[in-house]
Order: C-alpha cells, then sequence, then structure tokens
C-alpha cells in the first residue's frame, strides 16, 4: 500500500477533455492525461482493501491495488509488467473500457473511487514511450498451427498468447486491416488506429501471420482451415444489428450504425468506403435510436460531420442521475451517463419508441412518428409526435453473430440467442477441433470480456494439444 492516509488525503483527480468547441473540428484523440505527479497522487489513493473488491469488477483480473503501489513509488517498468500479466492491450481498455473496478472500488462508496481507468492508460502509454514494450517471441515451437476467425479485441489476445507458447497463429480477417471493431467501429477520436497498428506489428514480430481481405466461407473454406490447422478458433464478434421492423424502415437515410461508423473510420485512414453509398450527416438532421456507447459514437461522428442537429432516442426510461449505494454497490449500477459525444451537442430523450417513418415524396426519409411509453413500453395514448429526420441511425445493439457461410458450412450449435454455444471453461464448440470466444460466444459485451476469453481460450487449446499450459488463466 503506497500511502496508508492518501484516500484520506488527495481528492479524486481524473483526465480532462478538450474543449468540445475544439475536438469536434477533428477526429484526434482529445483527453489531456494527467501529470505524473498528478497520476501519482491518485495511485496513493487506493486504501488496498482487505478485500479488493476491484478485483470483482475487472474481467482480466488485473492486480488493481499492485501496480497502484508501484506508481506510488514510480516504479512504471514494473507496473507495466504487472499490467501486462493479465491484460495483453491496456492502452485499447484504458481508452475504451466503462471501469467497471472504478464502479467496485470500495471508495466509490463515497463517490470518489480510484482513477484506475487513468492509472492504468498512464502506466502503458509511458511503457510505449519508454521501449519497454518489446515482442516476446516464444523460445521454442510446438509444431501445432491454429487458425483465428476475426482479429477484434478476442481474436488478438487468443493469437498473442498462442504464438507466445510456441504454436503458429494464422488470423483470418475479411477487412483490410486487423483490429475489428475495435479499427472500424470505434471512431478515431476514442482510440486512435495508431494503437492498434503497433500491437500488430509487435504479433508479427512474436510469429502471428494475418491474413486479411479473406471472409472465411467465401475466400476460404472451413474444410481447408480445418484440414490445415490442428485447432480453429471463431472470434468474429457479434455483427447481427438488430432491427426496427415499422413502417418505412426501407426508406433512403436510414441505416444501421454499423454501415455508417466504419465509413468515417476508413476516411479517416485513407481507405475505399467500399461499394455502398456515402453516409454522411453534413446538413442533415440526425436521429440517433439506442442510447447505448454505439449510438453515442453516432451522435460524436454526426456533429463532426456538420449536422445541423442530433437527437437521441432510447425506449428506457432515464435512469437516476445517481445510484443507491447501498442497494448496488460493488456491482455495475444503473445511471445516467453522459458521454463527451453528448456534451458536444445532442437532445437526448427518453422513453421514446419510434412508430413509422414517414417519406418525403421521393422515396427517402423526412421524419419520424414517435410516441411516449410507459415502464413496461406501452404506449401512452396523446403522447405522438413527429422529430424532424434527414438521416436515421440505428443503434440498438447486436443480437447474435451473423449466421453466414462460415457458420452454417461448420454446423455449429447455437445457444438460446443464437450464439456459437460453449462453455467458459473449455471453449469448445460441438464441432471437433472449433473453439469460439469473446461476443461470438457470450454475445455483445465489453472489450475487457472479449481480452479475457480470447486469454482464456488460448490456455484451453494450449492444454489440449500439449497436455499441459503455463499460459495464465
Amino acid at each position: 500500500m503506497g500511502k496508508v492516509t492518501g484516500f484520506l488525503e488527495i481528492d479524486r483527480r481524473d483526465r480532462r477533455y478538450a474543449p468540445a468547441s475544439d475536438r469536434v473540428r477533428h477526429y484526434k484523440e482529445f483527453v489531456i492525461p494527467l501529470s505524473e505527479e498528478a497520476t501519482r497522487d491518485q495511485a496513493a489513493r487506493c486504501m488496498d482493501c482487505g478485500i479488493p473488491y476491484c478485483h470483482n469488477g475487472c474481467p482480466v483480473n488485473n492486480q488493481i491495488p499492485d501496480f497502484n503501489d508501484l506508481v506510488y513509488h514510480a516504479d512504471w517498468q514494473e507496473a507495466s509488467i504487472n499490467l501486462h500479466s493479465t491484460n495483453n492491450f491496456p492502452e485499447f481498455t484504458g481508452r475504451l473500457c466503462p471501469a467497471p473496478c472504478e464502479a467496485s472500488c470500495t471508495l466509490n462508496i463515497e463517490d470518489t473511487p480510484v482513477t484506475i481507468k487513468t492509472i492504468e492508460c498512464a502506466i502503458v502509454d509511458r511503457a510505449w514511450d519508454n521501449g519497454w514494450i518489446k515482442p516476446q517471441p516464444a523460445a521454442r515451437s510446438t509444431g501445432n498451427s491454429v487458425a483465428i476467425v476475426g482479429s477484434g479485441p478476442a481474436g488478438l489476445a487468443c493469437a498473442q498468447q498462442l504464438a507466445r507458447a510456441g504454436h503458429e497463429v494464422h488470423v483470418y480477417e475479411k477487412n483490410a486491416k486487423p483490429g475489428g471493431l475495435l479499427r472500424y467501429g470505434i471512431p478515431d477520436f476514442k482510440m486512435e488506429k495508431r494503437h492498434i497498428d503497433r500491437r500488430v506489428e509487435q504479433m508479427i514480430a512474436e510469429g502471428v501471420t494475418f491474413h486479411c481481405n479473406v471472409k472465411v466461407g467465401v475466400d476460404v473454406t472451413t474444410d481447408k482451415l480445418l484440414a490445415d490447422h490442428d485447432a480453429l478458433v471463431l472470434a468474429g464478434g457479434s455483427e447481427q444489428p438488430r432491427d426496427l421492423p415499422v413502417p418505412g424502415r426501407d426508406l433512403r437515410g436510414v441505416h444501421y450504425a454499423m454501415d455508417f461508423l466504419p465509413q468515417q473510420n476508413r476516411r479517416v485512414s485513407h481507405e475505399p468506403i467500399g461499394t455502398n453509398e456515402p453516409i454522411l450527416a453534413s446538413g442533415k438532421h440526425v436521429v440517433v435510436i439506442g442510447g447505448g456507447d454505439t449510438g453515442s459514437d453516432c451522435i460524436g461522428t454526426s456533429v463532426r460531420q456538420g449536422a445541423l442537429s442530433v437527437t437521441q432516442l432510447e425506449i428506457m426510461p432515464q435512469p437516476p442521475v445517481k445510484e443507491n449505494k447501498l442497494l448496488n454497490w460493488p456491482d455495475w449500477p444503473l445511471k445516467l451517463r453522459t458521454s463527451s459525444s453528448h456534451e458536444e451537442g445532442a437532445t437526448r430523450e427518453f422513453a421514446v419508441s419510434t412508430v413509422e417513418f414517414a417519406d418525403n415524396g421521393a422515396g427517402a426519409v423526412k421524419s419520424l412518428r414517435c410516441v411516449h411509453v410507459d415502464d413496461k413500453f406501452k404506449p401512452i395514448p396523446g403522447s405522438e409526435f413527429d422529430l424532424k429526420a434527414d438521416l436515421v441511425l440505428l443503434a440498438m445493439g447486436f443480437v447474435q453473430p451473423v449466421h453466414d457461410e462460415m457458420l452454417n458450412s461448420l454446423g455449429v450449435e447455437y445457444d438460446a440467442r443464437g450464439n456459437v454455444k460453449a462453455d467458459t471453461r473449455h471453449y469448445k464448440s460441438n464441432v471437433d477441433k472449433v473453439y469460439t470466444c469473446g461476443d461470438m460466444r457470450r454475445g455483445q459485451s465489453l472489450i475487457v470480456w472479449a481480452i479475457r476469453e480470447g486469454r482464456q481460450t488460448a490456455r484451453a487449446i494450449d492444454l489440449d494439444l500439449m497436455g499441459t499450459t503455463d499460459l495464465p488463466s
């Protein structure tokens, strides 16, 4: 424990954002890091609890009190080693994770949790700046080969762990570059793609081979992958979006969020946007349907593209501004969360259901017919209203992995929600040699869960192939 009385003497302080008027002019990250001294002070606030509830909140099992103590004592390199022992990509989670560890922090009982996410990000950024993060190629080869389909956080974590165990690893990605939704779904203003690029370079140096622009089941058959490799990992994510089947759904201007966001990411990285029509919010009244992180990303992107107005609709009632700590802590609370994108200029409406998309007479959307709903999602009579819209983005979550050529040809079994079925011990599907992890197995979830499952799947495969394993669980 760094400083016994630190949590009594030092107030919580977190990273700040650049002013909204400045940051909406570009797609770069805009979080202002704490100074080294301020970060050490925040680490000193860790209480080193007898029962560290932050461990329960962190799916990758980061040793949070340990790296806080190391940061307080300015042993940054050892803190990096500690952090990487449980998390392959702290620079991803330090930018994108909602920090359930902080919700579980004992100090959160008073709304002043340790700034764990900020400290984590500071550790890994300093490690990169000082050249402490280097490739870790295996000392020997096992002679086994593993194919991984999907290069999101689950696939990348699984690939890196297996490569370090000495296996030959081939990652197949349908897009032009590795990263999955990290690259094509997360806007650059939340995480610049250089962070992915340098991790991919590290993994290539560790022996991982990436095959991009390859759609498994179309460009290469699953039979070939099973014949060429000793194990096949399905880590393709959950990409089947939830639709809104109401009148007017087929009008021009109504799009899924994941048709909109990847286009802008490709523009930023100077990639072709593909064969789909360009989707731009410039000069339009934008309505985002869905109140989660994807909806928030649509807001920030629309504002940067020059939307005239942005409105976000959520069918759930507005949650409380402050949760009941005695009821919720140390679990993740349901409360009103305002993202940086919300602060940039969006109107938020809760307990609203969309009834119909109205036609402008030329086959394009011009407005939404909406109604307020009660706590059972039943329409409230007389509460109908119209909302002007030139662009509607459906961001209502994802229901399951896409049941495409790959999954159909493999004949994998699905669970009740349509995910590829496997347990959390062996991560095996019903098909011999086929494993699955991340959102493809558990459904839409957090980046930390994806990394955890990728690591655990790598351990399960290493154990099956070798009869023993040194990989962490």
